[in-house]
């Protein structure tokens, strides 16, 4: 990671304490292309590499990775908030731990509409054998929500 940050000339800059800003809209505008988009594409694939072992990047992962194709300036300033919460979370990682017990738990959540172009949700699901994660997944919704009035949703085909 901190060759990363180096790389990029990371390493002094000021950390944030999450890797996305609440409401940060990423929208293509073409006016304003990034001017080196293999350095954006190595760093990002960096990035993807690091969500391996750093589970709590992957949302915002995810989220730069949909512009890869033609990243942008403000697509690039997404890049370097990633790097600037990784720069103040260098100790943080996926440890495999001797677990007293085999008790399996399972975790969901969804960001309801999170993608302001499309209106679609992201959910995602993890599993955990004892305290250790033996398994995460981001899942894009493809198909069409319908919210209900009791803050639940069905997925229509």
């Amino acid at each position: 990671m901190s060759d990363l940050l180096h790389h990029t000339t990371m390493l002094d800059c000021k950390p944030v304490a999450t890797p996305m800003a609440s409401k940060q809209p990423c929208v293509a505008d073409p006016d304003s292309p990034y001017k080196d988009v293999t350095e954006d594409r190595q760093i990002v694939g960096t990035l993807q590499y690091l969500t391996l072992t750093r589970p709590d990047l992957s949302y915002a992962v995810n989220s730069v990775c949909q512009y890869m194709h033609a990243p942008t300036n403000a697509h690039y300033q997404m890049v370097r908030r990633i790097l600037r919460y990784v720069k103040g979370t260098l100790s943080l990682g996926v440890r495999i731990l001797r677990a007293s017990s085999l008790d399996l738990y399972a975790f969901s959540d969804a960001d309801w509409a999170g993608y302001p172009t499309t209106r679609r949700s992201t959910t995602g699901f993890c599993t955990f054998l004892g305290s250790n994660c033996t398994s995460r997944k981001p899942v894009r919704c493809t198909g069409k929500v319908l919210k209900i009035k009791s803050k639940k949703s069905s997925l229509i085909r």
